[in-house]
């Protein structure tokens, strides 16, 4: 197992309410396939247990922890915590963002609440985790650090806060892994493209009116590859996809919607990259 005696945090274990399965929680069921032992952090403790529950129910180690990624002391207690249970962390995954249900709207209609809520937890949260893991991986001379973007960086994205948060988490994560790679950290970006996630398709669905089905079918519609939306597991085995080689560090791996498997090897390393639509 690629993963054998790691200790990961994946912060956004839980999910939006809606059908199938979102990144964190695929990934938390993928690093503990691969033999990590995993802290699954969510604001939603009863949604972080669900996939806790989901991975004992697999055979793998688990356990929940309750933080607001808007609340720097509770980002601080979860890493101590796992810290403080395994002795180590040896990876990061920060796996939370917030489009329209955090008010997020085209300039014209952009307000000053809704680019603070979704500053605060699409990047703010991102930077005050590096924050209190990074001295734990620097002492340990080891880590990898791994943030979710989106393809919408590039793309006409036409929501103001989703769209520049995402992309000053690319920025941000090239900074941490240029300052940290003496210490053996490596930071890496995934920017999925048009994802079947409840957060991507089940928001939308009620904030629109519109049907899941009908939805999901639009969205299918603009993916160029095989017109097929991809799913959370796409992004959740790009952090385990083979083969393996040689650990790289730094750039922004820009996945297809349904290929994203193929952007990072066993050890959390890039392998291949395609372009896509950004996350909408």
């Amino acid at each position: 197992m690629r993963l054998e005696g790691k200790t990961a945090i994946v912060i956004g274990a839980g999910q939006s309410p809606g059908e199938g399965m979102g990144n964190g929680r695929a990934t938390a069921l993928r690093f503990t396939q691969e033999g990590a032992k995993v802290m699954a952090v969510d604001r939603d403790l009863g949604s972080a247990k669900e996939t806790v529950s989901m991975v004992k129910q697999a055979g793998g180690e688990c356990v929940a922890f309750e933080a607001d990624v808007t609340k720097e002391a509770t980002l601080a207690a979860a890493i101590a915590a796992a810290q403080k249970r395994w002795g180590r962390i040896d990876i990061l995954h920060y796996n939370v963002g917030v489009s329209i249900a955090g008010g997020d709207a085209p300039l014209l209609d952009f307000t000053e609440e809704a680019f603070d809520r979704i500053s605060a937890i699409n990047l703010r949260g991102a930077i005050m985790a590096c924050k209190h893991v990074i001295p734990i991986m620097r002492q340990q001379r080891a880590g990898a650090i791994i943030m979710i973007s989106s393809l919408a960086v590039l793309e006409n994205y036409p929501f103001v806060g989703y769209k520049a948060t995402k992309a000053a988490m690319i920025a941000f994560t090239e900074q941490v892994a240029i300052q940290n790679a003496e210490y053996g950290i490596r930071a890496n970006v995934i920017l999925p493209g048009l994802m079947d996630t409840p957060m991507a398709v089940d928001t939308r669905a009620r904030v629109s009116g519109k049907s899941r089905a009908q939805v999901a079918a639009e969205r299918d519609a603009r993916v160029p590859l095989r017109r097929k939306m991809g799913t959370a597991w796409d992004v959740a085995n790009s952090h385990c996809s083979s083969p393996p080689m040689r650990p790289i560090s730094s750039p922004a791996w820009r996945s297809s919607s349904t290929a994203a498997a193929r952007s990072m090897s066993a050890d959390l390393a890039p392998t291949k990259t395609d372009k896509g639509l950004g996350e909408r």
